[in-house]
C-alpha cells in the first residue's frame, strides 16, 4: 500500500499537537508501508512541499490555504493507493487528490472550525471558506479518523450528516523513549528558572482554544510560594498578542517579582522535557481540546496534570489517579478559574501527590498511548475504507 500523507506541518516546522502527531504517525507506518508526505512551505528533502502561490500572496490566509492545496493535489502520484489529510489546511488537497486519482480519502479530524469560532478574528471572512472545506471533505471522504471518542461525538454533532459508521477513533499517541524524565537542567538554568522553588508550566499557542487568559487570572489565587512558567508563542493575532502581554504584565505586578517566567519563544524538544520534567504541575486550561497531546507529552515526563475536563482530555488524564480535572462552564468562567487555582495550590501543598501522579502519569502513557499500536489501527482504518471506498460519496 502507498498512502500520500497530507500535512501544513512537517518538520521543522512544527507548532502544535497535529504536527507532533504527523510527524511520530509517519514514522511508526513505514515500518508498515509506503508513506509519501506532501506538506506546505519550504522545500524539503524528506517530503514533497508547496508554498503560496505568487498570484495569492497578500490574499486572505484561507484562500492561500486552498492554493497550496491545488498545488498538493498536484504533485501526488497516480500511483498513490490512499490519501490521508490531517486539518482544513490540508483536508482539500485530499478532497481533490481522491476525485482526481479515483483514490480513497482518510482524514483525521484534529479539531473542528464549528468549535474554533475565534478564527474568525485571525480569519475573517476566510472563516467562511476554511469551514466549507471541512464540511465537504467530512461528508465526502472514505473514512474519518477521531483522535479521541469525546471528538467523534463532536465530529458526529458538528455534522450530522455524516455517516456514523465511517468515523473510527484512533487516540494520539507519545514516544515515551524520547518523551521521558531528564534531570539536566540546563534549559532552566537558561531562562533564570530556579531548581529550588516549585513551578507550574503552561505549554501552548497563544490562541483562545488553550485557555491562557483563564490560567493567568486563576494564577492571582496561586499559592505565592509557586512559579509560573508559560511556554507561550505563535499568537493568532496582533490583537490576542497584545492581550496576552497585557495580561502577563499585571500578573506580574500582583505576584512576587521573579515568579512569572514568560518564554517567547518555541523551545526545542529538549529543552521543553528539561522543563516538563521538574515541574511541579503541568497546566493545561483548554476551553476546546479534541485530544491534547501535550498533556501526554507531560504525563510521560512524570508530572502531574491539572487540566479542564473537555473534549478528550478525560480519556487522557484519569482524574485523581494522574491528575485533576476540572469543569469548564463557558457560561460562568470565574468558577472555572477559581477551581483551577484549587486544584493547583492542592497539589502545591502536597507535593508527594503530585509525584504520585507524576508516576502513573507516565505509566498510563506508556501503556496505553504507545505509537506501534496506534500505527496499525491507521493502517486497518485505511483497509476499512480501501473496502468501503465511494460508499459516503454527496
Amino acid at each position: 500500500m502507498r498512502v500520500a500523507m497530507v500535512t501544513r506541518e512537517w518538520p521543522p516546522d512544527i507548532y502544535g499537537g497535529a504536527g507532533v502527531h504527523i510527524a511520530n504517525l509517519v514514522e511508526h507506518l513505514r515500518e508498515l508501508t509506503e508513506v509519501d508526505v506532501h506538506c506546505f512551505g519550504s522545500p524539503r528533502t524528506d517530503a514533497t512541499a508547496q508554498s503560496v502561490p505568487s498570484y495569492l500572496e497578500g490574499a486572505n490566509p484561507a484562500l492561500q490555504t486552498l492554493g497550496v492545496d491545488v498545488g498538493i493535489a498536484a504533485s501526488i502520484s497516480s500511483e498513490a493507493d490512499i490519501v490521508h489529510s490531517h486539518t482544513w489546511y490540508a483536508n482539500l488537497a485530499g478532497h481533490i487528490t481522491s476525485l482526481l486519482h479515483g483514490v480513497p480519502h482518510v482524514l483525521t479530524g484534529h479539531s473542528l472550525e464549528p468549535h474554533r469560532p475565534w478564527k474568525r478574528e485571525q480569519l475573517q471572512g476566510g472563516y467562511e471558506v476554511s469551514s466549507w472545506v471541512e464540511r465537504t471533505s467530512y461528508r465526502d471522504c472514505d473514512a474519518v479518523i477521531a483522535v479521541s471518542h469525546g471528538m467523534r461525538t463532536d465530529i458526529l454533532d458538528a455534522y450530522p450528516e455524516v455517516d456514523p459508521t465511517k468515523v473510527h477513533v484512533v487516540h494520539n499517541g507519545i514516544n515515551t523513549q524520547t518523551y521521558s524524565p531528564d534531570s539536566s537542567t540546563a534549559a532552566l538554568e537558561k531562562h533564570g528558572i530556579s531548581t529550588d522553588e516549585p513551578y507550574a508550566i503552561f505549554v501552548g499557542r497563544i490562541t483562545r482554544q488553550k485557555g491562557l487568559v483563564h490560567l493567568l487570572r486563576a494564577a492571582r489565587s496561586f499559592d505565592p510560594s509557586i512559579n509560573l512558567v508559560l511556554c507561550a508563542s505563535s499568537p493568532d493575532t496582533p490583537e490576542i498578542a497584545e492581550e496576552t502581554a497585557r495580561a502577563i504584565e499585571i500578573l506580574r505586578t500582583e505576584r512576587r517579582e521573579g515568579s512569572v517566567t514568560w518564554i517567547e519563544e518555541q523551545v526545542d524538544r529538549s529543552s521543553l522535557i528539561q522543563l516538563l520534567t521538574h515541574a511541579l504541575v503541568f497546566t493545561c486550561p483548554s476551553i476546546y481540546e479534541p485530544l491534547g497531546i501535550v498533556n501526554l507529552e507531560a504525563m510521560a515526563c512524570e508530572t502531574a496534570v491539572v487540566a479542564s475536563s473537555v473534549g478528550g482530555i478525560p480519556e487522557v488524564v484519569e482524574n485523581g489517579v494522574t491528575g485533576t480535572l476540572v469543569s469548564y462552564d463557558p457560561d460562568d468562567p470565574a468558577a472555572f478559574e477559581t477551581a483551577f487555582a484549587s486544584a493547583v495550590n492542592d497539589l502545591v501543598s502536597d507535593p508527594s501527590k503530585a509525584a504520585d501522579f507524576g508516576r502513573r502519569g507516565r505509566e498510563r502513557a506508556v501503556e496505553h498511548f504507545g505509537w506501534d499500536a496506534i500505527a496499525e489501527q491507521t493502517m486497518n482504518v485505511y483497509r476499512w475504507a480501501i473496502a468501503n471506498q465511494g460508499r459516503y460519496r454527496g
